[in-house]
C-alpha cells in the first residue's frame, strides 16, 4: 500500500466537511522532566509545522533544566502530569498513581506541590490542566482539583461516551464538577501492549477518522498523544507526515491547550 492510499481515508473525510467547518487538534506529549535528544526532536519537528504542543512534565523529577530549555516559548505548554508517575496500584490492578490505595489527603497534597512546583518553574507556559499518569484517576479526588487552581483534566477517550473500563469512566462524572473541563486525547500512537513502537499508520488514522465522526466540531478537538521519549522512526515519520497534511489543509487547525480550557 502507497503512502498516498495509507492516508487517503483521512483527507477524504477532510475533505466532505462543510464549507466554514473547522476541526481542532491539539498534541498532548507525556512524561517530560529534562532536556533530552528526543525532546530536541519533538521541539524541531513541531516548530517546522508550527504546532504547538502541551508537555505533560513530571514535577518529582523535574528541575530548572527543563524551565531554562523553554524559556521564552510561547507554542509550549506545561501541564502537571500527577506527581512522581509512582504505581501505586496493588499488582493484580492496572497501575495507578492518582487511586484509592492511598489517604485522599495525600494524593492531594502532591497533587498540590505538583502544581505550585512547575507553576514555579515554567510561570509563562504553566496551564492548570491534570494528565493523570496512565490516563487513571480516582472520582474522589476531583472534587479537590479546583481548589488548587486546577481548571481542567485530561484522560484518554471520547468526553461524551464513557466506552471504556477504566479510570476514564469515573473521569467522564466531571458533570458533577463543573468547574473542570474534560479535554482529552483520543488518538494514541504507540502500542503498548504489542511492539511497544509506532501503531500500524492504517489503524492511526483510522482512529483520527472515527473521532472525527464522533465529535462535536464547534465543542471538541481530536487530542493526539505521544511520548517522546520512547517513539521509534516510524512514530516521527507518522507525526511528520501527519504535521504536514494537516498544516496545509484548510479545515484543519492545531490550537494551544490554554485555548481549549478557555472556550
Amino acid at each position: 500500500m502507497t503512502e498516498t492510499s495509507t492516508w487517503q481515508p483521512l483527507i477524504d473525510r477532510l475533505d466532505r466537511l462543510r464549507a466554514g467547518q473547522r476541526v481542532d487538534f491539539w498534541l498532548r506529549d507525556d512524561d517530560a522532566v529534562e532536556p533530552t535528544p528526543a525532546l530536541d526532536r519533538l521541539v524541531e519537528l513541531t516548530d517546522r509545522f508550527s504546532v504547538p504542543a502541551t508537555l505533560a512534565v513530571i514535577p518529582a523529577h523535574t528541575n530548572g533544566e527543563l524551565s531554562h530549555y523553554l524559556d521564552r516559548r510561547d507554542d509550549i505548554s506545561i501541564a502537571v502530569h500527577g506527581w512522581a508517575h509512582r504505581n501505586h496500584a496493588l499488582p493484580a490492578e492496572k497501575r495507578q498513581e492518582l487511586g484509592d490505595h492511598r489517604p485522599r489527603e495525600i494524593v492531594l497534597d502532591e497533587l498540590n506541590r505538583g502544581y505550585s512546583r512547575l507553576r514555579m518553574l515554567h510561570p509563562s507556559s504553566f496551564v492548570p490542566l491534570l494528565v493523570p499518569p496512565w490516563n487513571r484517576i480516582d472520582v474522589a479526588l476531583l472534587g479537590g482539583l479546583p481548589e488548587m487552581g486546577f481548571r481542567a483534566l485530561s484522560v484518554f477517550g471520547p468526553e461524551r461516551k464513557p466506552a471504556r473500563k477504566a479510570a476514564y469512566e469515573k473521569a467522564s462524572s466531571l458533570s458533577a464538577f463543573p468547574r473542570l473541563r474534560l479535554i482529552n486525547t483520543h488518538v494514541d500512537v504507540m502500542d503498548w501492549r504489542g511492539t511497544r513502537g509506532c501503531r500500524d499508520h492504517r489503524e492511526i488514522i483510522r482512529d483520527i477518522v472515527r473521532r472525527l465522526d464522533e465529535m462535536d466540531l464547534d465543542e471538541e478537538a481530536v487530542g493526539i498523544l505521544t511520548h517522546h521519549l520512547v517513539h521509534d522512526e516510524s512514530v516521527w515519520e507518522f507525526l511528520s507526515r501527519l504535521f504536514d497534511l494537516t498544516a496545509a489543509h484548510p479545515v484543519c487547525r492545531w490550537r494551544k491547550v490554554g485555548d481549549l480550557i478557555a472556550r
